[in-house]
């Protein structure tokens, strides 16, 4: 007759910084690559993009917001029109006190070619991140657009 033990543990069902910053990068690395299907399976199926920008008053002015389905059809037609290429700064995780969700902050400057003159665009980012029954998740995105300084952002 044989016996089996108890079922394994269960991993520990709390995030670390590591784990965040390893979800951003790989975010970062499927969207420079252009695998959109990569880059999006790493958010929540409600997870929400803001794009918002810092005006000369240093008051918020907000653009909008979109869902997972617009986002994807939006960085569609953008990739389509030309080459994009962001980096990626990661700064700051902050873990919730129960360890299930967090928010990153980062700095974000994207390149832009394609038709007309490249450009170049500057955002503080701040992404929420959270443990899902598939895994780590994003759950939102809010890219702030910040005029773009020689060496950083700000």
């Amino acid at each position: 007759m044989i016996v089996f033990g108890a079922a394994p543990a269960l991993a520990d069902p709390r995030l670390t910084e590591p784990q965040v910053r390893a979800l951003a990068e790989r975010q970062s690395h499927a969207w420079n690559a252009g695998d959109l299907a990569a880059y999006f399976a790493t958010f929540t199926p409600a997870a929400r993009f803001t794009d918002q920008a810092l005006g000369n008053d240093n008051k918020i002015v907000p653009y909008g917001v979109s869902t997972l389905t617009q986002a994807r059809e939006q960085s569609r037609k953008t990739l389509a029109s030309g080459k994009v290429r962001e980096t990626l700064t990661l700064g700051q995780v902050t873990l919730a006190a129960d360890r299930r969700t967090a928010q990153l902050a980062a700095d974000a400057v994207t390149e832009i070619s394609g038709p007309g003159a490249p450009r170049r665009v500057c955002a503080k980012r701040t992404e929420t991140f959270a443990l899902t029954p598939a895994g780590l998740r994003a759950t939102g995105q809010t890219d702030t657009i910040v005029r773009c300084r020689s060496g950083a952002i700000g």
